[in-house]
């Protein structure tokens, strides 16, 4: 076929066909959900080690990405293979365990030793299957059923919807779980230190320097430029024994008081209230506030106003977060 014959409405038209039909079948799944999804929950919910997902073809790929979601959102999960189940890995599944089994048609030959295994060992066992009455569905103790929708391709073979649900079903088990557990956006970035999702998720206190520049109010300019370029930050904030700040000195002060600047104590050239951010407050919002006033430093400090630490732009930088 050359470019020539291609037909561009057609492509489109097919690409619209395909995408409203698997969202339509989501949408049946939606409807058809019942008790049997509750008691999948409950099942492992209750229990003490891992969930043990498992899929052949189309639905093993399904599966390994079910268990990163399961396993990023506070439920231990890992896949194992059915073929190298049989040769060896069965020994990864041990009592404890909830075994969650994929299977489009619910009669892949490939997944009989791990559903002996699971009747020998006493592990229960949740099936997804799109077949009523097949094996595995049969042999598990909560048998999800897909809903009898038409694949997306014309012909019926491809597994595009019946793969498309399987995940969403996945899913909703994986959130159903989260929100259960009340896992939170710290709890998740304990699983996701790295790369942009790990780094919108840090706060302050995690890239703060925890020895902030400061200086007495009292003290004279010399000694006070001394210490603001020992810092390297650019700025030194002011306060008294007890740590409470009570001004900040930058750049832009220095300009200001050129006249006499040697002269002068801290207290005389420092900004006063200066803008601060809380340690708990997301990394991603205070680099947001220095891009906003044009200025590379926050000084940390908490409700009590005891400066906790200083916040440099690089800081946000180095850790992703542009």
């Amino acid at each position: 076929m050359t470019s020539s014959t291609i037909d561009p409405a057609a492509l489109l038209a097919t690409g619209q066909r395909v995408i409203r039909r698997e969202a339509g079948a989501l949408e049946t799944l939606a409807g058809c959900l019942g008790q049997s999804f509750s008691d999948a929950v409950a099942l492992i919910l209750q229990a003490r080690g891992r969930v043990v997902v498992s899929g052949m073809g189309k639905s093993g790929h399904i599966g390994k990405k079910l268990a990163a979601t399961f396993a990023s959102t506070g439920t231990p999960a890992q896949f194992v293979h059915p073929a190298e189940a049989s040769h060896g890995d069965l020994g990864m599944i041990a009592p404890g365990d909830v075994i969650l089994m994929l299977s489009n048609s619910g009669e892949t030959p490939e997944l009989a030793d791990m559903l002996a295994h699971a009747r020998r060992f006493g592990i229960p066992l949740i099936g997804i299957a799109g077949r009523e009455g097949s094996t595995l569905l049969r042999e598990a103790d909560v048998a999800l059923l897909l809903p009898t929708v038409p694949e997306a391709c014309e012909t019926g073979i491809v597994p595009t919807t019946s793969t498309t649900m399987t995940l969403a079903l996945g899913d909703a088990l994986a959130i159903a779980l989260m929100e259960h557990r009340q896992f939170t956006p710290e709890h998740f970035r304990t699983f996701h230190p790295g790369g942009k999702l790990g780094a919108k998720l840090l706060r302050v206190r995690d890239l703060m320097h925890r020895e902030p520049p400061l200086i007495a109010p009292g003290t004279g300019m010399p000694e006070a430029l001394i210490a603001m370029t020992r810092a390297g930050f650019g700025v030194v904030g002011v306060g008294g024994a007890d740590r409470h700040l009570q001004g900040i000195i930058t750049d832009g002060d220095l300009r200001r008081h050129m006249e006499g600047l040697l002269t002068l104590s801290a207290a005389e050239v420092m900004t006063t209230n200066p803008l601060t951010v809380a340690p708990e407050t997301l990394a991603v919002e205070a680099l947001a506030v220095m891009n906003e006033r044009k200025i590379t430093c926050l000084m940390v400090a908490g409700s009590t106003g005891l400066a906790e630490g200083i916040l440099h732009i690089h800081d946000c930088l180095r850790a992703g977060l542009a």
